[in-house]
């Protein structure tokens, strides 16, 4: 028999199926149990509907929100629309007709999601830090965004990566640096770090080598000064940053790679351009590379210039030499 429903215009179940006769009277059925009857709130709701059946959904108008029967509670409907977190906002703002609210994670701890359903997210690893002597830049972390995510219910744990340390200066040791480290969200959102910008393999004072810039989200630049063939940079991961420059000349360091631009493309040595993004309601561009030995520009998004760090929280790559790289961030927005 069907269940007949409160709200909302009610088409029988034996009318659905003479009219549309694919339909079995289970689907009817189903159909009539599921449909979506809006209340001014909870009290109208369970006076309306004194004995639910499982399965069934409700909209109230006092929270804009969809709930469903779960055989002994209303609960919440996941998934039905916009997540929402409970903890408060960074900020506000209102694009194309659509109100969003957002939060930023400079340091880590943790999202309280109390309604499961989509959200855009921005996640950015550490840049790398770089070597000592000649150094390439360091490559900036990974640059992850993402629209329309499905965000479950619960404390969602949140890490905001560090930026890689520099290497330090030792006499007849390699000199490399370090490696950012991944942003992630919930833990199964991950963001690798930026890759370290290196320096010169040093066996002896008369035998120096170049150094292939360590692999990324950004790839770092290769250490300068050397013998044998110019090194390459870094990989970087495809859709979260570029590779990092080669090394030019005797003494030139590659340019760290930048989520929008791999190292070098402004000229040797040079850090790559990072990307730009709106999740805040402001363009902002982040994850620059940081600047290679003997180049003249910094990626623009944070990468660190001669003699300085990468900027915090943009991910951006440490600038040559012995810099560390930026830290990374977390910024989740959902409507509202």
């Amino acid at each position: 028999m069907a269940v007949t429903p409160v709200g909302n215009p009610y088409v029988e179940s034996s009318d659905l199926v003479a009219n549309y006769p694919g339909a079995s009277e289970a689907l009817a059925e189903r159909i009539d149990i599921v449909g979506v009857n809006p209340f001014a709130n909870a009290a109208a709701r369970d006076a309306a509907i004194p004995s639910p059946v499982q399965g069934q959904m409700c909209s109230l108008n006092d929270d804009n929100k969809g709930y469903r029967y779960d055989g002994s509670a209303w609960v919440l409907f996941s998934g039905a629309g916009p997540a929402n977190f409970t903890d408060t906002a960074t900020g506000t703002y209102t694009d194309g007709g659509i109100s969003y609210k957002y939060i930023t994670f400079t340091g880590s701890g943790s999202l309280v999601v109390d309604q499961a359903g989509f959200a855009d997210i921005l996640v950015i690893g550490g840049g790398g830090g770089t070597g000592a002597n000649f150094s390439g830049g360091g490559g900036a972390g990974g640059h992850l965004y993402a629209t329309n995510l499905y965000l479950p219910e619960g404390t969602l744990t949140v890490v905001v990566g560090a930026g890689g340390a520099a290497g330090i200066q030792s006499n007849n040791e390699t000199r490399i640096g370090n490696n950012g480290e991944a942003s992630t969200l919930g833990g199964f959102i991950i963001s690798p770090g930026g890759g370290g910008g290196t320096s010169r393999s040093y066996a002896s004072s008369s035998t120096e080598y170049r150094m292939q810039g360590l692999n990324g989200g950004s790839g770092g630049g290769a250490g300068g000064k050397g013998a044998g063939s110019p090194a390459a940079g870094g990989s970087g991961i495809s859709g979260l940053g570029f590779a990092g420059g080669a090394t030019s000349g005797t003494y030139d360091g590659g340019g760290g790679g930048g989520a929008g631009e791999a190292g070098n493309t402004d000229g040797n040595g040079s850090g790559g351009d990072g990307a730009v993004n709106s999740i805040t309601g402001s363009a902002v561009t982040r994850c620059g590379g940081g600047l290679g030995y003997g180049g003249s520009s910094a990626g623009d998004g944070g990468g660190g210039a001669s003699n300085t760090n990468g900027a915090a929280n943009t991910g951006g790559g440490g600038g040559s030499e012995q810099r560390s790289g930026g830290s990374g961030v977390v910024i989740v927005r959902v409507v509202v």
